[in-house]
């Protein structure tokens, strides 16, 4: 027995004794994963070679492992907090210099960039002038809070069922404000270049059996001309003739005039039953601000805004290793490649082996707190038996010291 062996004990047992203090100071660190002191022992070189009856001088610290279990989600109010549920880390830039984390407690800067707590720039797919997710290199993701483009009506789709037994109306010509001189009518907001909604009604004439003549107005003005055509249905109740017809459209407010929108009665019938708008659409909207936005599971930025419309603002994207324990890291919940974890494998969630994302939720601290205070104890027990082994030596030196 020497004082090598309990000199390497103690401090091999102090360092296991730092190593859980670290993970139980992290316990409530959004991302953090917790690490695990790893030994070895030790042997002295010999020029004879290793003997069958050679005593180790002692141990050391082979490693400290982190352990890249997943960490419990949890929900939170923030709708830019994204927990990883699988394998993966969030890539983050700051300046260029790229750095992974599993906290996804962000939120947004003054320029519209996603942030974490240091600063750092999430990154991803952006989206073209089109709205289309630009893939290849990933780019710092910025939230654009722009309004979005109105969107001239070009088409309305219309499911009606006509009833059969109505009567021609016995009062003409057509007058929209006589209903004596039509069968039924509708109506539906369209949209012009400049996003202004206009109100479009559709009358609708039964002018002999199965035949029925469509009139419209805008804005309580009759078109011109008002019969904009008219409808043919088979003695089965479908329709036969008459789809889709075009309105011409004419505004004063400074919008394209005229703008002809086309009307699609595909699917209407004539049937024994009274008048019904089974679907009135059109493809038309006025501009609109962002109001809110959404992270999907696949990492697709979502926008909302004040016109019902939603676009895609963008798209997450992960980062994978082979060797994720030989990742070094930086503190602030960061990370950045080396030799031993090997390069990023970047990618979408939800594909290869990364993980789906969750929106408003953060991944908690893998450390078990149980588990670590048991260790605790273990490691101070390991502490007081070696410096046992260091006072047992020191009373066998004495001895020999005393010895006449």
């Amino acid at each position: 027995m020497g004082f090598e062996q309990g000199l390497s004990g103690l401090n091999a047992a102090s360092k296991n004794l730092d190593v859980i203090g670290n993970n139980v100071a992290n316990a409530n660190t959004v991302g953090f994963k917790q690490s695990q002191a790893q030994f070895a022992d030790v042997y002295a070189n010999s020029l004879a070679g290793a003997g069958a009856s050679q005593i180790g001088i002692g141990v050391k610290v082979a490693q400290v492992a982190q352990q890249f279990t997943q960490g419990n989600v949890t929900a939170s109010n923030n709708p830019l907090d994204v927990a990883i549920n699988g394998g993966g880390f969030f890539r983050m830039s700051n300046n260029g210099t790229v750095s992974y984390a599993r906290n996804g407690q962000f939120q947004l800067d003054k320029a519209g960039y996603i942030i974490n707590a240091t600063g750092s720039h999430l990154t991803g797919y952006g989206v073209s002038a089109g709205g289309v997710l630009a893939s290849g290199a990933p780019t710092d993701l910025n939230i654009n809070t722009a309004d979005i483009t109105p969107k001239i009506t070009t088409k309305m789709s219309a499911l009606l069922n006509l009833d059969s037994g109505s009567a021609i109306p016995a009062t003409t010509p057509f007058n929209m404000a006589d209903p004596t001189t039509y069968n039924n009518s509708t109506a539906v907001s369209v949209y012009d270049s400049l996003g202004n909604a206009h109100t479009v009604q559709t009358f609708y004439v039964k002018t002999a059996a199965n035949t029925w003549d469509v009139y419209a107005a805008n804005d309580g003005v009759p078109t011109t001309p008002a019969n904009i055509g008219s409808l043919a249905f088979a003695s089965d109740g479908s329709l036969i003739a008459g789809a889709p017809l075009t309105v011409p459209l004419v505004v004063s407010t400074g919008a394209t005039t005229p703008f002809p929108v086309s009307i699609d009665y595909t699917g209407s019938s004539q049937y024994g039953s009274s008048f019904s708008v089974n679907a009135l659409k059109q493809d038309g909207y006025t501009s609109g601000r962002l109001s809110g936005f959404s992270i999907s599971a696949d990492g697709t930025i979502v926008g909302r805004y004040t016109n019902g419309q939603s676009a895609t603002l963008g798209q997450v994207v992960l980062a994978n290793f082979t060797n994720p324990n030989g990742l070094q890291s930086l503190g602030n919940n960061l990370w950045t490649e080396s030799a031993a974890s090997g390069p990023a494998l970047v990618g979408t969630p939800d594909s290869g082996s990364l993980g789906v994302l969750q929106s408003s939720a953060v991944e908690d601290s893998n450390v078990d707190l149980t588990a670590e205070l048991v260790n605790m104890i273990t490691a101070q027990r390991n502490y007081q038996a070696n410096a046992q082994t260091i006072k047992t030596q020191d009373q066998v030196m004495q001895t020999l010291v005393n010895l006449r």
